[in-house]
């Protein structure tokens, strides 16, 4: 093979691997954007309202343990029985 072959084939390669890198680099910085469309907040009942603040928290709350203990007694449809 001749010294010119050699350097077109290395410049060949060269091109074909920066060409795949920009490609590569381009489709990374497409991105979807996701909107989050939020409920409507006056038809959500209060502990809707509280269950969504405390998710948000990242200290323990006595308001928001009362609100899912409420959450999962009725979800459970456990009754307060003595």
């Amino acid at each position: 093979m001749s010294r010119t072959a050699k350097i077109a084939a290395a410049s060949a390669l060269g091109g074909l691997l920066m060409a795949l890198t920009i490609g590569i680099t381009l489709r990374e910085d497409r991105h979807v954007e996701t909107v989050i469309v939020p409920a409507d907040e006056s038809a959500a009942d209060p502990q809707t309202r509280d269950l969504r603040r405390c998710r948000t928290l990242t200290m323990p709350d006595s308001g928001c343990e009362a609100a899912w203990e409420e959450k999962r007694r009725r979800f459970y449809r456990r009754e307060d029985r003595p």
